[in-house]
């Protein structure tokens, strides 16, 4: 019997292995995208995650003799080792000598018409984790805006999305429209970066209800029940597959006192705070890069650790508000709990409210259960892969 569990933990170990490695992302279809971009002048809005078989991909178009003139950097910058929201200048990649232009430089985080005319067609090609506050989807859909009013054509090169297996949270309401929150879409809206540019076009997201010319160039062997493990880190604050499913729930304390884990190696995957009583984990979050200056810099934070947390318990909870209110609960501030930025991270009034009113985390899930089947809906019509 157990030498059979032995050879059934192979045999899952192996197909999923296998499910892994069958994937193909966007940018492996050569084939499907090269006859769009030669003899074209291009720019690429990527980083350090956009890897085709261990090379990235600006390496792979320039040793394909492909004329890439530019390179767009999102937040976290070219080579990904920037803090989150930090200044990050345009400058030149040293390994190409190919000008990067910023998106997070200056207040307009938008191209200038400098930028715009040195290139024909714009390549996408970046590694997304799924959620409306995550900050490279909206580089994206910036992108589209000013594509379309040029009349730059868009190929976006499609990765896996690795919470795309569920859908959860409220639907942003536009008033809470920010720099973490751009589109009216959930908080885990379970689409890949291109699936939700064509939504974006297809809804009429972007500026005045313009569309840009766009071609997607799809995964393979790719559904929306795929976990995918992520080969490299998508940002300095998420270096664990665990980090990442848990995340759209633990974002949440950016916006309180509360340490989530930055300046320390567990990131996202545990809360503390020094005053917070009763609990015997902790941590000290320190200066680390990628977390110069963390919240609750060099002291000792009480707390709860997520780490030994099953995915499958991860999954099934999707996006928990029950760690928000046990710290809440626990540091009794009352209003002074919450930051002014909690409202834009959630995309709505009433979870604040009803945490103070002492509901529970499955009561107010109950607000946004039609946000999300109204969503489904309004989604399928560009959804590329099997749900």
């Amino acid at each position: 019997m157990k030498r059979l569990t032995v050879l059934l933990l192979l045999f899952i170990s192996l197909t999923t292995s296998y499910a892994q490695n069958s994937i193909k992302v966007g940018a492996e279809s050569t084939n499907e995208y090269f006859p769009l971009i030669q003899g074209k002048r291009i720019a690429i809005m990527s980083n350090h995650t956009g890897i085709v078989n261990n090379e990235h991909v600006v390496d792979m178009l320039i040793r394909e003799k492909m004329n890439i003139v530019a390179i767009f950097s999102p937040e976290h910058g070219f080579r990904g080792n920037a803090d989150a929201g930090e200044h990050v200048a345009s400058s030149v990649d040293e390994k190409t000598g190919i000008p990067i232009r910023s998106l997070y430089d200056g207040k307009e985080r938008k191209p200038s018409k400098e930028s715009m005319d040195m290139f024909d067609i714009l390549i996408i090609d970046i590694q997304d984790v799924g959620l409306r506050f995550y900050t490279y989807y909206i580089t994206m859909v910036r992108l589209m805006d000013v594509c379309a009013e040029y009349g730059k054509k868009v190929v976006v090169l499609d990765r896996p999305n690795p919470n795309g297996h569920y859908i959860d949270g409220p639907i942003l309401d536009m008033k809470h429209k920010s720099g973490v929150g751009w589109l009216p879409i959930p908080i885990v809206h379970g689409m890949t970066l291109g699936e939700l540019a064509l939504m974006a076009n297809g809804e009429k997201w972007l500026a005045d209800g313009k569309t840009c010319d766009l071609t997607v160039i799809k995964c393979k062997n790719y559904t929306h029940k795929t976990l995918y493990k992520l080969p490299v880190a998508p940002s300095p604050n998420l270096p664990t597959m665990k980090s990442i499913y848990l995340y759209p729930s633990t974002c949440l304390f950016e916006a309180t006192p509360v340490s989530l884990g930055r300046g320390t190696s567990f990131p996202f995957e545990v809360y503390g705070h020094p005053n917070m009583k009763g609990y015997n984990f902790s941590f000290t979050p320190r200066s680390i890069p990628g977390a110069k200056n963390p919240p609750q810099l060099d002291k000792l934070c009480y707390g709860v650790d997520l780490r030994n947390t099953p995915d499958d318990e991860i999954f099934a909870k999707g996006f928990d508000l029950t760690y928000i209110i046990d710290a809440y609960n626990n540091l009794n501030m009352g209003d002074h709990f919450f930051r002014s930025f909690f409202e834009k991270l959630v995309g709505v009034d009433y979870i604040r409210k009803m945490i103070i009113d002492g509901k529970s985390a499955d009561e107010i899930k109950k607000m946004w259960r039609g946000d999300v089947e109204k969503f489904k809906l309004q989604r399928k019509p560009y959804l590329l892969y099997e749900e």
